[in-house]
């Protein structure tokens, strides 16, 4: 873990972590999980209390999600294609679409703290294509109380290891991400997939539905004699 994270938070303190949780859930590029490692490392030491720096680092990360759904409720269409100039951020959308797409809420919750970097597409996605706002935070705030307790508790008992279980954490979030992908493609492909066979099926009419019964019922008397 980079030193400059630890003198921020020594700097900052609790407001600090409040405000990259908020900025980091409208894109702002901040390495918040971090933060909050190296908070509890500094609870852990005395320098922070922990009741108030997980209060404020959830209300800060509620306050931040709520902020990108309102986005793209209000504005999706342009913020998406002005994101989706970029390359790499078009690929992350298409995931985020994909997620919320295939799974609703249970997207929104499994990427606030499970699948964390595609959290602040998610908000605005979730905003642009209409999910229900009720639906929406319900699962926001469930998701994000899990993010903020376990990286500030896990800060908080690993403070004599912090570097090296920051990069742990690291690795295990690029795993699943790399992981929701592959799931959320293979969801959208199935659902896809269903979608044309059932197009593709022809209905039957009512007499063709009857001559098809009728033929059967020939069919089982032949046999019977």
């Amino acid at each position: 873990m980079s030193e400059s994270i630890f003198n921020a938070v020594t700097a900052y303190g609790v407001w600090g972590v409040v405000i990259s949780a908020f900025l980091s859930c409208l894109l702002v590029p901040i390495p918040t999980s971090l933060m909050m490692l190296a908070a509890g490392a500094l609870a852990a030491a005395g320098d922070l209390a922990p009741l108030p720096l997980i209060a404020g680092a959830f209300t800060g990360a509620v306050l931040g999600d709520q902020a990108g759904y309102a986005l793209g409720r209000r504005a999706g269409p342009p913020v998406l294609a002005w994101l989706n100039r970029s390359a790499t951020r078009r690929k992350v959308i298409s995931r985020a679409e994909k997620m919320v797409d295939a799974h609703g809420g249970m997207g929104v919750f499994f990427s606030t703290w499970l699948f964390a970097p595609l959290g602040p597409y998610v908000n605005i996605v979730s905003g642009a294509t209409r999910l229900s706002w009720l639906r929406f935070s319900l699962a926001d705030i469930a998701g994000e109380a899990i993010w903020v307790n376990a990286y500030v508790w896990i800060g908080y008992a690993f403070a004599a290891n912090i570097a090296e279980i920051s990069q742990m954490m690291s690795d295990i979030i690029g795993i699943l991400v790399a992981g929701a992908v592959g799931l959320a493609a293979l969801s959208w492909a199935i659902a896809a997939l269903r979608a044309q066979r059932a197009l593709t099926v022809p209905a039957m009419s009512p007499a063709q539905s009857s001559s098809l019964t009728s033929e059967t019922v020939k069919a089982q008397d032949a046999l019977a004699e």
